[in-house]
């Protein structure tokens, strides 16, 4: 069993995106405890942001330089993908939006042919778990309501895109504890934290039997 985990919280320490990743992860590896787990951490180590717009420039303009080491790193990127059963994915919101280093693998990945709109979705029904994490709070009602542009997006290419069978894992209102004008909100951060842990934990399991099926 191979499991492909990628990171994406520019923090370690206190990362919440990681934490519901570490349990979605460690619910996995209790049912296969000999797993290879393949991890690409965005946020430690950033894919250069300049690739693809190199890439793409010579795709659509031959007369552009080609960019040989990007055309190797897509192909290692579709292959890390390929390679694994299962996935997790963690991922913060940053700024109300998509990290920056998320959507360059994004769209690197997508340079790859068989991964791109014209693509044979190759990972399609294979099994994922997405966890997220919001600062502030963002559901209905919420003064911020509709302000995540990054979980709509992460859902069309990771579910609809890719085909993944997609299961979330998500908290929010993580910087109540250290945001004095979040104070009464924080023990309903603590809820929603604790049921993201619950719901990592569940689809780890979840993921870890679709494969074994």
């Amino acid at each position: 069993m191979h499991l492909f985990r990628l990171d994406a919280s520019i923090r370690t320490t206190g990362s919440v995106s990681r934490a519901l990743a570490d349990t979605a992860e460690q619910a996995w590896l209790a049912e296969h405890h000999d797993a290879v787990v393949t991890r690409r951490d965005l946020g430690l180590e950033p894919l250069p942001a300049d690739l693809w717009a190199k890439a793409a420039r010579h795709a659509v303009d031959p007369s552009a330089p080609p960019a040989p080491q990007t055309a190797a790193l897509v192909e290692r990127l579709g292959a890390e993908l390929l390679d694994a059963d299962a996935y997790v994915f963690a991922v913060p919101l940053y700024n109300w939006g998509l990290p920056a280093h998320v959507k360059a693998w994004i769209d690197l990945l997508l340079l790859n042919q068989r991964f791109g709109a014209n693509g044979d979705r190759p990972i399609a029904g294979r099994p994922a778990v997405l966890a997220l994490s919001r600062g502030g709070g963002y559901g209905p009602g919420a003064p911020k309501e509709g302000w995540d542009h990054a979980s709509p997006y992460l859902r069309r290419i990771l579910g609809d895109t890719f085909g993944l069978d997609l299961h979330v894992a998500e908290a929010e209102l993580t910087l109540a504890d250290v945001t004095p004008a979040m104070a009464p909100l924080r023990g309903l951060a603590a809820d929603l934290l604790k049921a993201g842990h619950e719901n990592a934990a569940a689809h780890g399991r979840r993921v870890a039997d679709l494969v074994r099926a």
